[in-house]
Formats: structure tokens, C-alpha cells, sequence
């Protein structure tokens, strides 16, 4: 290569570098048995082009957008709670509505058991999706850990762990990310070594339902904090839980932290559990650095299907129009407790406007 052509892709680099990056990240992506078969068709299909409509346009706009796939694509018979196994043309509508990448390190990642979680991993390679938190041996993880991806010019690792799997043991040579500060230790340092300008520790831990974190919460993301990675992104409890946009003085720069992001989408009946938030945040690099800036969130809620033919919509706070009359009631009950809530506690992530 011509010393010209190096410098030309030098500076294109640095052009690229001085972009922002819109990052987008949901909850927890669940299939109920009541939700396979809404999105049953006559011909044995499942259709779930209907859910996402009235927010894809949120999801495309970002840069990057990440989901928490909490159901394995274990293959026939497709079952719900407790057990979950999820058609793959779930996983392929949240790919065309544009996540971009799938967390599968949760507590039912191996509710069929290591075949299960094999099969997950096979089928979102065969779909083209990336994914992290669980692999079919260990030496599928040590090729993919730590994913980095270059997004406009910024190096960004994500790394997923979870607090376990409902009890049930690994059988074979299945990996599965658990939280252990010494292995999160190690996969941060490896990022920084193979060159991440910027680490998203995505974590699903807490208890559910509870709409405050829990001090083994605290604890964890006052860790991650010290380690200096930029965002700290939680799933699990099912209900929203405070966010807030922490200033690390050992490391000179703000930290997002997501405790729970809630429900993406579910059939859980609880009035906290309809719904969920949408965070957005843009990184940029200044003099070298990542700058995590502009943290918001927007509220959605899930109205279920009461009449045969019908699914599963994510419905917009800004868009009680496209409410069921019969849905009323719940969305605002949803909105007015999760705004309480994140209004009383959050720290610096507002609602977006």
C-alpha cells in the first residue's frame, strides 16, 4: 500500500471517529404461549409483523440497537413459561424491524437444555444475527469474546452475563456468560486490548418485579464503574427501574447505568410488567475518548389481542390513539406509575421530548 493511500484511510478514520453514534437498547423480548399463538396463521406460519409497526421507526433511526432474546429457539413443540421455545421467525421480525444485535445470557437460555441453546446459537448464525452471552463450546467463546463492532468509526465492545439459568446445570460443552467479577475482569481487559474505544456491559440481574435495584445491583454496577467501561445496560426484574447518568471522577467521564429496562414485549399481566422503556444515547469520541451524551427514554405498552386474528402491539406513550378503548385504562395506570417512578429516581435520563 502507497504511503498516499495510507494517509488517505488515515484521515477517513479520523473523519469517521468524529461521528456520533445513536445507540438504542429494550428490555426483555418474551413469547407466552399465548403470544405463539397469536402470531399462529392458518398455514403454520407465525406472523409477528404486527407488534413492532408503531415503533420500528425508533429502532431504525438508531445507529446500533440491542434486544434481550429471552427465549431460546429450541425447536418444536413451541412452549411458553416456564420453558420457553420461541419460532425463529420471532427472531427474524426483530431483525427486520433493525436490532442490530442479541443478548441470549438469561436465566432461560438453557430451558431445553444444551440442545436448546445450541439450536438458539445455529439459528441466529443461520439468520445472520449477531449475538452474545451463550456459545456452543468454549472455544466458540474465546473466538467471539469480546465482540467489538465498529460503528461509524467508533470501536465499541458489548459483553452480556447473567446471575444464572433457573437451576438448570450445563450438560456438555454449552458456555454460558455468568456474572463473576473475575471473568468480566478479564473479558474488559481483552477489549481494551484488542482495541475498544468504548464498553457496554449489558447485565441480567436483580429480582423481578421489584421496581428499586437491590444492593448486589448497586454493588456490581459501583464495580463496573471503577473498571471504566461507558455503559452499564440491565434487564431481568421485568418492571422499569431508575436510571441515571453516573460521573466516575477516577475515570474523568460520565457512565449510563440501566437497571431494568423492563418488559420489551410479554404477556405478563401485572400492571408494571405492560409495558417497558426504550433508552437512546449517543456516543462520540473527544481527544481520543468516548463521551457518553444525550441518555433519554421513551415508554411503550403492550396491548394484548382479545379477539381471534388479532396480536400483540407495542403502542407508543405519544400514541393513545391507537389504543383499544378497553386498553385505556391500563396504558395510562402503566405510564402515570413507570413516570412516578423514574421521575422520583432518575438521575439525568429525562423522557424524551
Amino acid at each position: 500500500m502507497s504511503l498516499l493511500s495510507i494517509l488517505m484511510l488515515s484521515v477517513v478514520s479520523l473523519l469517521q471517529s468524529n461521528n456520533t453514534v445513536n445507540l438504542t437498547f429494550v428490555g426483555d423480548a418474551m413469547q407466552h404461549a399465548p403470544q405463539i399463538t397469536a402470531a399462529l396463521q392458518p398455514d403454520g406460519t407465525y406472523d409477528y409483523t404486527p407488534c413492532f409497526q408503531y415503533i420500528e421507526e425508533d429502532i431504525r433511526d438508531a445507529d446500533y440497537a440491542v434486544v434481550n432474546l429471552e427465549c431460546p429457539l429450541g425447536g418444536k413443540p413451541y412452549t411458553g413459561y416456564p420453558c420457553f421455545s420461541a419460532p425463529d421467525s420471532y427472531a427474524q421480525r426483530l431483525k427486520d424491524v433493525g436490532f442490530d444485535l442479541f443478548l441470549t445470557a438469561n436465566n432461560h437460555c438453557l430451558d431445553r437444555r444444551d440442545k436448546g441453546l445450541v439450536r438458539t446459537c445455529q439459528a441466529l448464525d443461520s439468520l445472520h444475527i449477531p449475538h452474545i452471552g451463550t456459545y456452543r463450546d468454549q472455544q466458540e467463546r474465546d473466538r467471539r469474546v469480546p465482540y467489538i463492532v465498529n460503528v461509524k468509526g467508533i470501536r465499541i465492545a458489548f459483553l452480556d452475563y447473567t446471575y444464572g439459568t433457573n437451576g438448570i446445570p450445563i450438560q456438555g460443552n454449552v458456555v454460558v456468560n455468568l456474572i463473576d467479577q473475575q471473568q468480566i475482569y478479564n473479558d474488559i481487559t481483552s477489549a481494551r486490548e484488542r482495541g475498544a474505544q468504548a464498553i457496554c456491559v449489558n447485565l441480567h440481574w436483580g429480582i423481578e418485579y421489584q421496581l428499586k435495584p437491590v444492593a448486589a445491583q448497586r454493588t456490581l454496577a459501583d464495580w463496573l464503574v471503577a473498571q471504566g467501561v461507558d455503559l452499564i445496560i440491565g434487564g431481568h426484574p421485568h418492571v422499569v427501574e431508575p436510571m441515571e447518568m453516573r460521573y466516575s471522577k477516577e475515570h474523568d467521564k460520565n457512565v449510563l447505568l440501566i437497571y431494568s429496562m423492563g418488559n420489551f414485549i410479554s404477556n405478563q399481566s401485572d400492571i408494571d410488567t405492560r409495558g417497558g422503556a426504550m433508552v437512546k444515547v449517543s456516543l462520540k469520541m473527544e481527544n481520543g475518548r468516548p463521551v457518553i451524551v444525550n441518555p433519554r427514554y421513551k415508554l411503550f405498552f403492550v396491548q394484548k389481542p382479545v379477539a381471534r386474528g388479532e396480536n400483540y402491539v407495542l403502542i407508543p406513550e405519544a400514541r393513545p390513539d391507537l389504543l383499544r378503548p378497553d386498553c385505556k385504562g391500563e396504558f395510562t395506570r402503566f405510564m402515570q406509575r413507570t413516570h412516578d417512578l423514574v421521575t422520583s429516581h432518575n438521575i439525568d435520563v429525562p423522557c424524551e421530548q
